[in-house]
């Protein structure tokens, strides 16, 4: 179990971004566009090394429902029917710390693949 959990989740008014309030004073805000395209779910990161999905077009994702999984971890359901990837404490605090970084590597592989954030 993770040395920090989340003392507040809340999620904005228009449902595009997730504020986390970490144990330990620590605050995240986190797009739902990036939560979706960097979802832990099987159907996003794969089932191995290098089988990684490029998502495309969630610029205007929204959180639809969040669902507690244990005390570990939280199920996140957007609007575009996505719901199956479970988010750990650890992996927020990532996402937190190293969001930014990990964006742009997937703006990156985007625009390797002619791909758009933005929906057809």
């Amino acid at each position: 179990m993770s040395d920090f959990w989340p003392s507040e989740l809340k999620v904005s008014k228009d449902r595009r971004t997730l504020t986390v309030t970490f144990n330990d004073g620590v605050v995240v805000t986190l797009p739902a566009e990036m939560l979706r395209v960097l979802s832990p779910s099987a159907e996003v990161q794969g089932h191995g090394p290098g089988q990684a999905v490029t998502v495309p077009g969630k610029r205007d994702v929204a959180i639809r429902a969040m669902t507690p999984t244990g005390n570990y971890a939280v199920r996140i359901g957007f609007d575009d029917g996505h719901d199956t990837g479970i988010f750990t404490w650890t992996y927020m605090r990532e996402l937190g710390e190293r969001g930014a970084e990990k964006f742009a590597d997937y703006e990156r592989s985007l625009a390797e693949k002619g791909l758009s954030r933005d929906p057809r």
